[in-house]
C-alpha cells in the first residue's frame, strides 16, 4: 500500500521582483511563527528550503534564535542545509557547487548542530549531467528537485537512479508538480474536500502510477509561506478525505525509504526538459554583464586569490578563512537561480552588480596585501617586478606585467621576447607634498609612464619569483599598423577577404568564413529568448580590417557597422527608425601560440535584440563536444515535433549550455571554442553558434513563440503588473573574451581542459614602486613595517605537481590547521592513477569536507574529482 509522505517546508527565494532586504523583512514574521509552532508541537517539523544563508540572516536580526534552532534541529524538528544559497544548477563553476555545499554544511553544523544531507533543489531551471558526481563529494547520495523530468525521454519514472558521467550515482526523486503540489494554506484548509479531491489526490496518483515503490513525497509550502498550525489535525483531516494514507515525515525520512526500494530505474544525462514545468531553456543568455561577472569573479577567487593565500601564508603573510569565507558568501548570494538567470527586477540586478563590486575590492585588496608584504620582505627596488604562479605546476608561456618607469625606453632579458602590450603617459605635476622624517615637504613630481608588457616566462609551480628589467636607449617593441589585411605565426593564417575571415591551419586545412557576428529581435524577457514573429537571423558585415605586426604578436582589427532597426516596433513594422550598432573583432595571433585570440566589443544601441558569433566549423557532424562542470558531455539536435505544445510547457529547442569550452569533432578536424563567461550555444549544420546577448525590456511577458500562455515571473497573474526592465536591454559598452583552437581531432579531453585552464591562466605580478600609489588602491596605506615577513627567498615554488588531472583549487583548509586544500579533476573517460603523486607530497585523500577518507584507492575514477590534503 503506497504511503504519502507530506513534509511541511518553505521555499525562500532571497530575491526576485523583491529584494534581499524585503525577504529579511518576511522572514521576521515567518521564521519567528516556525520556531514558535515547534516549540509548541513536537510532532511537527519544517524545512528552511536547504540554504543556510536565510537562516544566517535571521539569526543576524534575533542572536537569541540561534540556541532555539540548535535545540530543534537536535531534536529533528528543523532543517537547515545542505547549500548555502540555492544555487543554479547549470551556470556555476564546478568548484562553487562544492563550495557552496561545503560553506553551507559547515556552517549548519558549527552553528545549528547539523545539516540536512539532503541534495535539494526544489526550483532550479534545470540541472547539469555531472551534478550527482558533485554531490558526492560531501557525501550526499540523494537528489530531490521539481524541474526538468520528462517520463517518456529519460527514466521512465519519477524516482530513479541518477548516474554522474562517471561512475557515482544518487537516488533521484521529482515531484512533478512543484514543491507546491500538497501546499495547504488557509482557503484549502476551509474547502479542504476540494484540496483533495481535485489537487491532492491527483497529484498522488499520479505518482503512485510513475513510482515502482511505496513511498509517495508531497512536499507541502510554497514561495515564502509560514508553516501550518496544528499540522496533525490537518493531516488527520486529509487521510479521513483522501484516498492515500499520509504521515507527517521530512525529507531526510522520504530519503531513507527511497534508498531502500529496489529497482530504481537508470539515467544518466542532464535534467532539462520542459515536460511538466518550464525550464527557460535560453535563460543562459539573459543579462549576460551578470553571467560574465559570475565568471571573471570565480576565477579572481580561484586562480588567484586563494592559491596567493596558500603562496603568502608560507613566507609569513596570513590572511585568515574568515575573509575568503565572505568573499566564497558574496559570490554564493548571485548564484542563485533567479540571480544568476537573470530574471529578476532591475532594482534587484542593481543590489547583484553592487555585491559583484563588493566582492571584487575584497579579492582586489587581499592580491594588494598579499603581493605588497612579499615585495616588502624582499626589499625590491622599482626596476624589479615580482611576478607569481598561482597554478601548483609549471607555467610556460607569456604573462602579461604591468609597471611604472620613467620612460618607454626599457629592457627585459631577451629570451623574455618581451612585447609593449598598453602604455600610459602621467604628466609631471608640481608641488606635490610629501612626507619626510622632516615633516611635510613640497616637491615636484616627474612625468612617468605606465607599462603593460607581455613576457614569456617559465614559472616553477605556486609561487614568485623576481624579474629584473633596465633603462634602455630604445624602447620595446609595439604593434605597428601595417597596409595588410592578414596576420599570421607558425601555425596559423588569418586573411580577411571579400568581407570574411579566411583561416589556414598549418599547410593545408583551410576554414572559409570562419567567423560571423548575426543578429536577430528578441520577443523574450528575462527568462528567455523569443523569435520575433517575421523576422530572420541577419549576419552583420565586416567592413573594414586592419593589420597590426610586431616580431611577437599580431593583430587583425575587423570593423562593423550595421545599421538595424532600434526596438522591436521598428522591426516589427519595418520602421524607419535605426542605429548604427558599432562592433569591434579582435583576432591576436601569439609567436609559438596555436590560439586564435578573439576579443569583441559592442558597443550596444539596440533594443530588445540576441546578439551571437557563428563559427563555420565545417566539420560534418551532428554531436557538439561541450564541457560542463567536471567534465564533457556530447550534444545532438533533438527532433522537435510540429505539435510540441501537447507535451511541453515551453519549446524544447535545441539550445544547451556549457562552461569555458565548446567545440565541434569529427573528420580528421576538430574547432574548439574557449570562453570567459558565455554560457549558451546551439549547432545549426556545420556552424556553431554562441550567444553573446539577448536584451529585452521586460521581466516577463505572456504569449510567446516559444513559450505560449502565461508570462514568467507571474507578471500577468491577478492583481500583478507587467515590469520594465530597461537595464537588461544592456546599452552600452560590452566585451566578450574568447579563443579559438584549431585542430586535428587526436586532442584528449584531458589536454582540452588542459589547454583551457591554461589559456585562462591569470597573469599576477607586483613592483614596490613610488610613482602612483592608487594603480594598486590600498598601497597608500600598506606601510613597509618591522612586522613583514623577513629573510624570505627570491625565488619560492611550495608545490610543483607534474599531473595529467586539472587542478581546480588550492586554498587554506577550512577545518585542518596548517594545512592546504588541492582539488584534481580527471575530465577523461579512464581512471587516473595517483599513488605516485600521493606518496612523492605526502598528501592525504580526503572528501571536499576535509574528512579523511580510510584506506583510499589512490585511483581517481573517470570523470570525477580527488581531494587532496596537503601538511604546510
Amino acid at each position: 500500500m503506497s504511503e504519502v509522505y507530506f513534509v511541511n517546508h518553505t521555499h525562500w527565494d532571497r530575491e526576485w521582483y523583491f529584494t534581499t532586504q524585503d525577504a529579511q523583512v518576511l522572514s521576521e514574521q515567518v521564521f519567528t511563527e516556525v520556531l514558535t509552532e515547534l516549540e509548541k508541537h513536537p510532532e511537527a517539523n519544517f524545512t528552511l528550503d536547504g540554504q543556510t544563508s536565510i537562516v544566517d540572516e535571521y539569526v543576524a536580526l534575533h542572536p537569541e534564535a540561534a540556541a532555539r534552532i540548535r535545540r530543534l534541529v537536535h531534536r529533528g524538528q528543523l532543517f537547515v542545509g545542505p547549500w548555502y544559497t540555492q544555487t543554479d544548477g547549470l551556470i556555476p563553476d564546478v568548484e562553487s557547487f562544492i563550495r557552496n555545499l561545503v560553506i553551507g554544511i559547515n556552517d549548519a553544523r558549527n552553528t545549528y548542530g547539523d545539516a540536512m544531507m539532503v541534495g535539494y533543489l526544489p526550483d532550479t531551471f534545470g540541472f547539469n549531467a555531472n551534478l550527482p558526481t558533485i554531490l558526492h563529494q560531501v557525501g550526499i547520495d540523494n537528489f530531490l528537485f521539481w524541474r526538468g523530468i520528462n517520463l517518456e525521454r529519460q527514466a521512465g519514472k519519477l524516482y530513479f537512479r541518477w548516474h554522474g558521467l562517471g561512475s557515482q550515482s544518487v537516488a533521484a526523486a521529482s515531484f512533478p508538480f512543484g514543491y507546491f503540489t500538497g501546499q495547504i494554506d488557509l482557503e484549502s484548509k476551509r474547502k479542504l474536500d476540494e484540496f483533495v479531491q481535485k489537487r491532492y489526490d491527483k497529484a498522488a496518483r499520479f505518482e503512485d502510477e510513475n513510482t515502482a515503490g511505496d513511498a509517495l513525497l508531497m512536499p507541502s509550502g510554497i514561495d515564502q509561506m509560514n508553516i501550518i498550525h496544528n499540522i496533525k489535525d490537518t493531516v488527520q483531516q486529509l487521510n479521513d478525505l483522501s484516498q492515500y494514507h499520509a504521515h507527517i515525515a521530512s525529507y531526510p525520512a522520504f530519503v531513507a525509504a527511497l534508498k531502500s526500494e529496489d529497482g530504481l530505474p537508470d539515467y544518466r544525462g542532464e535534467l532539462r526538459y520542459p515536460t511538466y514545468a518550464r525550464v527557460h531553456r535560453t535563460i543562459g543568455s539573459v543579462r549576460h554583464r551578470i553571467k560574465l561577472a559570475n565568471f571573471e569573479l570565480e576565477q579572481k577567487i580561484l586562480r588567484r586569490i586563494e592559491p596567493l593565500t596558500v603562496i603568502g601564508r608560507h613566507v609569513g603573510v596570513t590572511i585568515g578563512n574568515g575573509l575568503l569565507l565572505t568573499l566564497w558568501k558574496k559570490l554564493l548570494e548571485c548564484q542563485p537561480h533567479d540571480t544568476l538567470g537573470g530574471s529578476i527586477s532591475d532594482n534587484v540586478a542593481e543590489d547583484v552588480l553592487h555585491r559583484f563590486k563588493e566582492a571584487n575590492e575584497i579579492a582586489d585588496s587581499i592580491e594588494n596585501m598579499i603581493t605588497r608584504k612579499i615585495a616588502n620582505g624582499l626589499h625590491l627596488t622599482d626596476h624589479q617586478i615580482l611576478i607569481f604562479n598561482t597554478d601548483a605546476e609549471k607555467f610556460v608561456g607569456r604573462k602579461t606585467v604591468q609597471f611604472m618607469a620613467p620612460d618607454k625606453n626599457v629592457q627585459f632579458p631577451a629570451e623574455m621576447h618581451a612585447q609593449l602590450v598598453a602604455s600610459h603617459y602621467y604628466p609631471a605635476r608640481k608641488h606635490a607634498q610629501k612626507q619626510t622624517p622632516r615633516g611635510f615637504e613640497f616637491t615636484d613630481e616627474p612625468a612617468y609612464w605606465q607599462l603593460t608588457v607581455s613576457l614569456a616566462v617559465t614559472l616553477d609551480g605556486l609561487g614568485y619569483q623576481v624579474i629584473d628589467f633596465q633603462d634602455a636607449p630604445q624602447a620595446l617593441p609595439e604593434l605597428v599598423s601595417s597596409a595588410a589585411t592578414s596576420i599570421q605565426n607558425e601555425q596559423v593564417t588569418i586573411r580577411f577577404e571579400n568581407g570574411q575571415v579566411n583561416v589556414q591551419q598549418g599547410g593545408a586545412t583551410v576554414y572559409h568564413d570562419l567567423l560571423r557576428l548575426v543578429d536577430s529581435g528578441n520577443d523574450g524577457d528575462t527568462y528567455d529568448y523569443s523569435p520575433l514573429p517575421d523576422d530572420h537571423e541577419v549576419t552583420i558585415p565586416f567592413v573594414k580590417g586592419q593589420a597590426f605586426q610586431s616580431d611577437y604578436m599580431q593583430q587583425l582589427v575587423l570593423i562593423s557597422d550595421a545599421e538595424l532597426p532600434v526596438g522591436l516596433a521598428d522591426r516589427h513594422h519595418r520602421s524607419v527608425k535605426t542605429a548604427k550598432l558599432p562592433i569591434t573583432t579582435t583576432l591576436t595571433l601569439y609567436a609559438s601560440d596555436p590560439l586564435i585570440h578573439c576579443y569583441i566589443a559592442v558597443d550596444n544601441t539596440i533594443l530588445s535584440h540576441r546578439l551571437r558569433l557563428a563559427v563555420h566549423t565545417g566539420i560534418d557532424t551532428p554531436t557538439t563536444h561541450a564541457m560542463i562542470q567536471g567534465g564533457f558531455v556530447d550534444t545532438k539536435n533533438e527532433p522537435i515535433p510540429d505539435d510540441w505544445q501537447k507535451q511541453f510547457v515551453e519549446k524544447p529547442v535545441n539550445i544547451y549550455d556549457f562552461n569555458k569550452v565548446v567545440g565541434v569533432h569529427g573528420s580528421g578536424q576538430s574547432v574548439d571554442i574557449f570562453n570567459r563567461g558565455q554560457v549558451e550555444y546551439e549547432r545549426q549544420g556545420q556552424d556553431l553558434f554562441i550567444t553573446l546577448l539577448a536584451t529585452t525590456g521586460q521581466l516577463g511577458k505572456p504569449d510567446l513563440a516559444w513559450r505560449p500562455g502565461r508570462a514568467s515571473g507571474d507578471t500577468t497573474n491577478f492583481a500583478h503588473v507587467m515590469m520594465p526592465t530597461p537595464l537588461a536591454e544592456e546599452l552600452g559598452d560590452n566585451q566578450f573574451d574568447l579563443a579559438i583552437q584549431l585542430g586535428d581531432n587526436t586532442t584528449s579531453d584531458l589536454a582540452l581542459t588542459k589547454a583551457v585552464y591554461h589559456w585562462l591562466a591569470p597573469s599576477i605580478s607586483y613592483q614596490r614602486q613610488d610613482f602612483n600609489y592608487f594603480i594598486k588602491r590600498l598601497d597608500n596605506k600598506i606601510w613597509a613595517s618591522e612586522y613583514d615577513p623577513q629573510d624570505i627567498p627570491a625565488k619560492l615554488s611550495v608545490l610543483n605537481l607534474q599531473t595529467p588531472l586539472t587542478i581546480t583549487a588550492i586554498y587554506p583548509a577550512y577545518t585542518v590547521a596548517d594545512t592546504t586544500v588541492i582539488r584534481l579533476q580527471n575530465a577523461s573517460n579512464k581512471p587516473v592513477d595517483i599513488s605516485d603523486l600521493v606518496q612523492q607530497h605526502g598528501f592525504t585523500i580526503a572528501n571536499a569536507l576535509e574528512e579523511v577518507v580510510q584506506d583510499p584507492e589512490q585511483v581517481v575514477p573517470a570523470d570525477d574529482l580527488v581531494t587532496l590534503l596537503y601538511h604546510n
